[in-house]
This record gives structure tokens, C-alpha cells and sequence, in this order.
């Protein structure tokens, strides 16, 4: 564990890897990050702690390839034995819109769709954005640049914007 001048804790495994480059703030609401034993998060990954107040648990034995970005927004937990690639974006917020009379910038955040939850064995392709509420499933694959809002059924492979089923690794 780490703390830094704001008391920000990080909960890393000391057999997990995080790349010199890879770029993870300070939360200033007390968010955490807690990263499992023997993942490895690769260089210019960005981990923002924004849009809210969870946390980010990021399992073991899992692969977070260059590029991506993770918001805190309403949390993210992901399983064991992930493999996530390069350039996808985890955004678990929603931002207000409603209001005409306020600009966009200054009506903050929505009520919270749940976050978003990564089972074990998934495979996330490159380019792939999951919103907040997105919910994949065991052994699931999400296509490169899908686009996932809601629930991915265990071992379905998923792919488009939205996301559709297009196969299965159920024999």
C-alpha cells in the first residue's frame, strides 16, 4: 500500500506490475484502487478517480494493455483473469443533461446505473467502451470497438455499437 500527501490509499498487490508510465491520480474523495496479484497495467494507462465516489478493484491475474482509461465515476470491479486490450475506455458515469437552462458542464452527474462489473475470464477487445451498468458475464468476449450499456450473458461474444450477441464459446 501507498498513501500520498492527500491520503489517497492504493491497495496493490506487491506481485502486481504497473508500468512507470501508466498514470494513476490521487483520489480526493477517498476512492480506492486495489489491483490483485499478478496483474500487469501497461504503460499510458490512465486511471481518473472523477464522476463519483467508488472504488476501482481490478482482480488478479489480469492485463490492462496501453491506452485505456478508467474513471471511478459509480466503480468498476473487475474479476480475475481479464484481459483487457489496447485504447478501451471504462466509464461508469452519466452525465446530467436535462436541464436547459444550465449548461451541460455545470449540471454534474446522473443517478447511477450500478457501476461496472467485469466477471472472470473476459476478454475485452481493443476500442471497446463499457457505460455505467454494464454488467459482462463469465468467459464473455466484448468485440473490438463495441459499445456495452447493459447485461453481457456469461460466455456470449458480443460485439457492435450497442453491443449484440454474435456467437458463443459455449460448445
Amino acid at each position: 500500500m501507498r498513501a500520498s500527501s492527500r491520503e489517497t490509499v492504493h491497495a496493490i498487490d506487491p506481485t502486481a506490475h504497473i508500468s512507470p508510465l501508466a498514470d494513476i491520480e490521487d483520489s480526493t474523495r477517498g476512492s480506492l484502487l486495489s489491483v490483485g496479484a499478478g496483474t500487469r497495467i501497461d504503460a499510458f494507462v490512465k486511471i481518473k478517480f472523477a464522476g463519483g465516489t467508488a472504488d476501482i478493484v481490478i482482480g488478479g491475474a489480469c492485463q490492462i494493455n496501453s491506452g485505456c482509461m478508467l474513471y471511478s465515476g459509480n466503480g468498476i470491479s473487475i474479476g480475475d483473469g481479464v484481459l483487457i486490450a489496447a485504447n478501451v475506455v471504462l466509464a461508469p458515469t452519466n452525465h446530467a443533461t436535462a436541464d436547459l437552462g444550465v449548461p451541460i458542464r455545470e449540471q454534474g452527474f446522473a443517478p447511477s446505473r450500478g457501476g461496472i462489473h467485469i466477471a472472470d475470464d473476459v476478454w475485452i477487445g481493443a476500442g471497446a467502451v463499457l457505460l455505467d451498468g454494464a454488467r459482462v458475464g463469465r468467459g464473455a468476449v466484448v468485440g473490438a470497438l463495441a459499445l456495452v450499456r447493459g447485461e453481457v450473458e456469461p460466455y456470449a461474444i458480443v460485439a457492435g455499437n450497442p453491443a449484440r450477441v454474435v456467437g458463443s464459446r459455449r460448445r
